[in-house]
């Protein structure tokens, strides 16, 4: 049986979709939860509410800025003194046409780039220092199976940003195991939130879970199981390993 209690947690991405399941998950377990969230307190304050601030508490950034995030991070260590475990979660999926003018095209990977990858390494950043100053810690960056087989032309940046994710947890992993900080990377294909809502609309479901051998797309439900597994630390041998959520489909 998992039990989170006495932890506390930093979701990235927290108020909806992978980040809410997770969140529940956690809570549930016994764990305390800084829930990020971008700019729907609506959803944020709902899902506090399901709980009571002595479970979760609600931190607000804009993770496109350096010094949000690094007041993020502030602000969930001071909720008790200390954070066990980071779930990078947060991230976008945002169409960029090569056809684009250079400059909206640019922009368009700096702002993916500066959400998927550099906020989350940001973050790691500070764990690892707060880790090895508190004896270890868990971080779970969540990635994509387009880190590792590549996505569509009109999202190279993202493919790209969730490739170097899958390449920073590695880092992290294999330098950072003697500190006692176990770092592991999960792929999910797609999963059933309002990110990909878009996709959904365009393709149709039916199609979409045609792309996988067990023939549906994921839930939030599945992919929040596993970061709650690794929050809990059981599995220490398995540090520096992605995890596929991809229903069985080829991922090479």
């Amino acid at each position: 049986m998992i039990d989170l209690t006495g932890k506390t947690i930093l979701v990235t991405g927290g108020s909806r979709g992978i980040g809410a399941a997770t969140v529940r998950q956690l809570v549930a377990q016994g764990g305390s939860v800084v829930v990020h969230f971008g700019s729907n307190l609506t959803a944020a304050q709902a899902l506090a509410h399901e709980f009571g601030e002595p479970s979760i508490h609600l931190c607000q950034a804009d993770l496109t800025s350096e010094s949000e995030t690094e007041r993020l991070w502030d602000n969930a260590v001071a909720w008790h003194g200390r954070i066990d475990v980071l779930v990078n979660n947060a991230g976008i999926y945002e169409k960029s046409p090569l056809n684009l003018d250079l400059d909206r095209w640019l922009g368009d990977w700096q702002r993916t780039l500066r959400i998927n990858l550099l906020a989350a390494a940001q973050l790691c950043r500070r764990a690892v220092t707060h880790f090895r100053e508190s004896g270890g810690g868990v971080l779970i960056n969540v990635s994509s199976r387009s880190g590792k087989r590549g996505d569509n032309i009109d999202h190279l940046h993202y493919g790209a940003s969730k490739a170097g994710m899958l390449a920073l947890n590695r880092t992290i992993a294999r330098d950072c195991a003697k500190d006692n900080i176990l770092a592991y990377g999960i792929a999910p294909g797609f999963v059933l939130t309002d990110m990909v809502s878009p996709v959904i609309e365009e393709k149709g479901l039916a199609a979409m879970a045609a792309m996988y051998p067990t023939g549906r797309v994921a839930t939030p439900e599945e992919v929040a199981s596993l970061i709650t597994f690794f929050a809990s630390g059981a599995a220490p041998q398995a540090t520096g390993n992605t995890i596929d959520l991809s229903g069985a489909a080829e991922v090479t």
